[in-house]
């Protein structure tokens, strides 16, 4: 399957709600996400969406940022793909479409969390090298 990847910008936060829902479980309204992403892209965050044949099947925020145990790093963020894309290689080719870009630009790690229930992905990120190093924890205030 030929994915594409391709930077989304603020212009196209719209089209990425419905896979934001999705991934949410619709837990926030749309505009809380748009707030939130605006927000984001004002930072050092960019969003790549995944294509096949010009249909969104997936996307990913991308944090850069210089971590003392890991460098130059840029830590995959809200990294979804559409339930019927799942399984089929599409995250592999994503992984290596992003380190092979990083790597040539002088990035050393490629970061993320992941929920504990979501085994699937732990299965995913194992095969493509990531280490598990510790949790992450939120306190809501």
């Amino acid at each position: 399957m030929k994915v594409d990847f391709r930077f989304i910008n603020v212009g196209n936060i719209p089209e990425i709600l419905p896979l934001m829902q999705d991934f949410t479980q619709h837990k926030y309204a749309d505009e809380v996400h748009e707030e939130r992403f605006v927000a984001m892209f004002a930072h050092e965050y960019d969003c790549v969406g995944l294509y096949v044949e010009d249909k969104i099947i997936g996307l990913c925020g991308l944090w850069y940022q210089t971590r003392h145990y890991s460098g130059k790093s840029c830590e995959l963020d809200h990294f979804y793909i559409k339930p019927e894309y799942q399984g089929k290689g599409v995250g592999t080719q994503f992984i290596n479409w992003l380190g092979d870009r990083l790597k040539s630009q002088g990035y050393e790690a490629l970061e993320l969390n992941a929920y504990k229930e979501n085994t699937a992905s732990h299965r995913l990120y194992a095969r493509e090298g990531f280490e598990h190093l510790g949790l992450h924890f939120v306190k809501r205030l």
